[in-house]
């Protein structure tokens, strides 16, 4: 079955956040209809009397002035161009980005006011957007995060039932890559007694290597009221020999302990010393070209350089939606009209 997509506009784009390694996140669509049965979103919309079962998803808020909005919110004399993490609430490259391409004039907007971005996505339609990327890595931090837990086809099937196949997302990789962007792989969340198995963990890390990956970390489920009835409903289906293990891992708790994550990052982190994963020193940037310049609003913060000169570093966020701690998701605007329902290319 098709989504619903409602069209609406925002009255904001950015979304301050806390405790984290970013200050601001940017989502143009609420709601995915990739429907991973682990989404950590689904808790809450649980907490906001939302359906977060087999019904989220099922109808995607698309933010039709997005851009015109953050344009103007970085144009404030206030904001002091921090970076800016695209897709910790939903995929930026879901399925209505084909048709809507709100995702691109986000990029766009960004990319002209010089203002540093990291993207988590499992989408592949990424490349079509690598003419943007390679105009904003020219005068900020640019970096891409692609999520892919596992390599195996029944896990991938079962648990991202909408999601375009692992090997597609390393494909976009290395085409991300091959243009001089930064960008790594999260395999999160690694799910106990499935994805954790050594030889699955090393197929994803060869293989984030072989597409040319600059970093590789992990996370492990966990499991907040509203993701946790899903998930378990959908382990009980697939792998219910499973089930008294997640009981008891997850009894009493969200999250687990160090005495069971501590072992699979410790597995991954000697799988990238094995494959030779390493972050590189500093990525080649293309040199501006003489007929385009930065907006006004980025000449106001930016110090003046030539055009060669590299940006500044400014530290290097990689994302999963699965890792990120709980944030708070965009508030819709009141009294707002219901728009037309489409279907996405």
């Amino acid at each position: 079955m098709r989504p619903e997509y409602r069209e609406e506009p925002c009255r904001s784009a950015l979304n301050r956040v806390k405790g984290m390694m970013f200050g601001w996140s940017l989502n143009p669509y609420m709601g995915c209809a990739h429907q991973c049965t682990f989404c950590y979103v689904r808790a809450f919309e649980k907490r906001a009397d939302r359906p977060s079962d087999d019904r989220y998803g099922a109808s995607i808020r698309v933010k039709t002035n997005v851009a015109e909005v953050l344009r103007r919110e970085l144009a404030r004399r206030s904001w002091k161009g921090e970076l800016v993490a695209i897709g910790a609430a939903t995929d930026p490259y879901q399925p209505a980005e084909g048709h809507y391409r709100l995702t691109r004039a986000c990029l766009q907007v960004l990319a002209e006011a010089r203002n540093p971005f990291a993207i988590i996505t499992r989408g592949p339609m990424i490349v079509r957007d690598v003419d943007v990327l390679v105009e904003a890595a020219r005068f900020a931090k640019v970096s891409v995060t692609f999520s892919v837990p596992t390599l195996d086809d029944r896990i991938w099937r079962l648990t991202e039932p909408n999601t375009p196949p692992p090997r597609q997302r390393l494909r976009a990789l290395a085409t991300v890559r091959s243009a001089g962007i930064e960008a790594g792989v999260g395999m999160a969340p690694i799910l106990p007694g499935l994805s954790d198995r050594p030889e699955l963990m090393a197929d994803v890390v060869r293989a984030a290597r072989d597409a040319g990956a600059t970093s590789i970390w992990t996370n492990v489920l966990y499991l907040r009221p509203g993701t946790r009835e899903h998930f378990m409903a959908h382990l009980e289906r697939d792998w219910p020999e499973l089930v008294p293990q997640y009981e008891r891992l997850y009894r009493g708790r969200a999250y687990l302990g160090k005495a069971e994550v501590e072992p699979v990052r410790r597995e991954v982190a000697e799988l990238r010393h094995r494959f030779a994963v390493a972050d590189p020193p500093e990525l080649s940037k293309p040199p501006m070209a003489a007929s385009q310049g930065p907006t006004r609003a980025a000449q106001r913060r930016a110090p003046a350089r030539t055009p060669t000169e590299p940006p500044s570093r400014v530290h290097a966020v990689q994302l999963s939606l699965e890792s990120l701690a709980p944030l708070p998701l965009d508030r819709a605007p009141r009294n707002r009209e219901r728009g037309s329902i489409v279907s996405a290319a």
